[in-house]
Formats: C-alpha cells, structure tokens, sequence
C-alpha cells in the first residue's frame, strides 16, 4: 500500500505590508531592489579591484540608470511585446501596473544591453567591457525575481510527483486548469493569490481540503529558475572573471547569454506554460527566444577573442 504525499499547499501573501486595499509594499518590488542593490555590490567590489570599466564613483550612478530604463522599461516593454500585446491593446495602461507582476526576463536583458551601449557611446568606454561587470552581478536580481515569482504564486512548474511539488492554489486561475483534468469553478472576481483563494474555499468552497483535493502537485519551478538562472550563473562567471582577470572584453558576456540560455531551456521543460502562450517550433516562447541569446553569446565570444585582450592601461588591484 502506497502512501500519499502531503504536498505543501502555497499559502503566501504578495504582500510585504498592506495598509488599504490599493496600497502596498510587495515582495515583487523589494525583490527588485534587493537585486539591484546586489548587483551595485558586485560591480563596487570588482570596480575596486580594477576589474570593470566603471570606475567605483560612478557604479551607483550607473546602476540606478540601468535598473530604470534597462531592467523595468525594457522588462515590462518585453513581456507587452512577447507575451501580451493583445491585453496591452484592450488596456494601454497596463504597462504601469508593474506592481501586478509582467515583467520579461528577454526583454529586461536586452534593454539593458541596449542601455550599456548607449552608456558606452556617451562615456567612450568598451560596450563589452561594460557588459563583463554587469552580467557578473546581473544573475542575483534574477534570483531574487524567481523567488518573488514563488512568492507571488505565479510561473509554476508542470505537474509532478517528487517529494517536494507544492499544490498552488493560483492554478485554478489558469487557462489549461480544466484541460489538465481540474473542475471548473466560479470564483468572484478579484482573487489573484494563494491566501486569497485559500479564504474564499474556506469560507463558501468546502474548506481547504477541497481545494487541495482538486489542485495538482507542481514542480516549484521558480525556485529551480532562480538557481540555475541566478545564484549558479552568478557564482560562475564571477569566479571567472577573477580567475581570468585578462579575458578580452566580451567573453564573459558572452558566456552569460550562453550560460543563461541553457539553463532557462532546460528548466522550461519543468515549468507550466504560459496562458493561452502558443508554442514555436515544439519549444515554449522562452526556449525559443533563447536560443538566439545563445547566436548572441557565440558572437560575443568570437568578437572577444579576435580583438584579444583589453589594453594595460587597466590594472589589476591585488590588495
């Protein structure tokens, strides 16, 4: 005889503070911050070291800049475009509701990049040593942004049955719900998050064993995500920067688009699709927007090792 599993059943408040129905303070907001003020301290400690073409006065400015009209336009503009224009023509205003969560991690990377190389233009600094700094740092406001996603219930994983699934009640929100088998129900409008949902089956649903018993166990994806596309990403790639202090510019951001792409279309694999998403190809959008950041890191590389290794004039501190 087989026993079941008590899967978690995700019970988390988006909110961090909550003072009146329509203000807040959210997990999803101080994930961003937290990751930016992460980043600045990666990019200060290699800018002291002499490992950046960002001079330490100018790491905090510079992070500021890139976090406002690379990170969150750039982020909020990719997942519009990617993910839900037809939504963005019914309600233009959705594009400051960042708050609701939206946000495209291509599009945050590409309005960086293109952030960078306005930065370089201006400051007549390599594009691409930019780049070496930022992406070693850049990694840990993924990760924060992955937990937030768990936080906030929202990006799970595919239907499992390891040990550690958790049963999202967001689930029942989602278009491919009574697809996978699940009963339709009729919530009142308004409910988005875990607790919210919880109350209302609690109350009028037959209590939390029925929602339970008609949720699916789920691959955490968004944990997975914010190991492979964060915390290990960012490990990596600082240790080779340090290691290899020398690299021609662009190699270890090419490595990051590289590195980024395989974990983000390995762990797609576990993770649920997007509503009413239409695959391309047999891959999810993400997978297949990410193998072109793979062509991208190629290039990178290539450019880097054909242009060899940054001037002297850049030494490096070992104090």
């Amino acid at each position: 005889m087989t026993a079941s599993l008590a899967y978690y059943l995700h019970d988390l408040s988006p909110y961090l503070l909550r003072f009146t129905d329509s203000i807040a303070l959210h997990w999803y907001g101080l994930a961003y911050v937290l990751g930016f003020y992460l980043a600045y301290r990666v990019m200060l400690f290699l800018a002291k070291r002499g490992l950046s073409e960002i001079k330490a006065t100018q790491v905090a400015d510079f992070i500021t800049l890139v976090a406002l009209f690379g990170v969150v336009l750039g982020g909020r503009i990719g997942y519009i475009l990617l993910y839900d224009w037809d939504s963005f023509v019914e309600r233009p205003w959705m594009i400051f509701m960042i708050h609701q969560g939206g946000m495209a991690s291509h599009g945050g990377i590409a309005g960086v990049a293109l952030f960078c190389l306005w930065y370089s233009w201006r400051h007549k600094i390599s594009w691409a040593g930019i780049g070496d700094t930022l992406v070693c740092g850049a990694p840990l406001g993924i990760f924060c942004g992955r937990i937030a996603n768990f936080i906030n219930g929202e990006l799970f994983g595919r239907v499992a049955n390891v040990a550690w699934a958790v049963k999202f009640p967001t689930e029942i929100l989602h278009e491919d719900f009574v697809q996978q088998g699940g009963t339709p129900i009729s919530l009142p409008p308004g409910l988005q998050h875990s607790p919210e949902i919880i109350a209302f089956f609690e109350k009028d649903g037959g209590g939390r064993a029925a929602l339970e018993a008609m949720l699916h166990p789920r691959h955490p994806s968004q944990l997975y995500e914010a190991l492979g596309e964060g915390l290990f990403l960012c490990v990596i790639l600082l240790a080779i920067r340090l290691r290899w202090p020398r690299l021609p510019y662009g190699i270890i951001s090419g490595l990051f688009f590289i590195l980024y792409a395989i974990a983000r279309i390995s762990l797609e694999f576990l993770r649920q699709p997007d509503s009413g998403a239409v695959g391309i190809m047999g891959l999810t959008r993400g997978q297949f927007f990410s193998v072109f950041m793979v062509v991208i890191g190629l290039a990178f590389i290539m450019n880097g090792w054909v242009r060899g290794s940054p001037s002297d004039k850049t030494k490096v501190s070992r104090a």
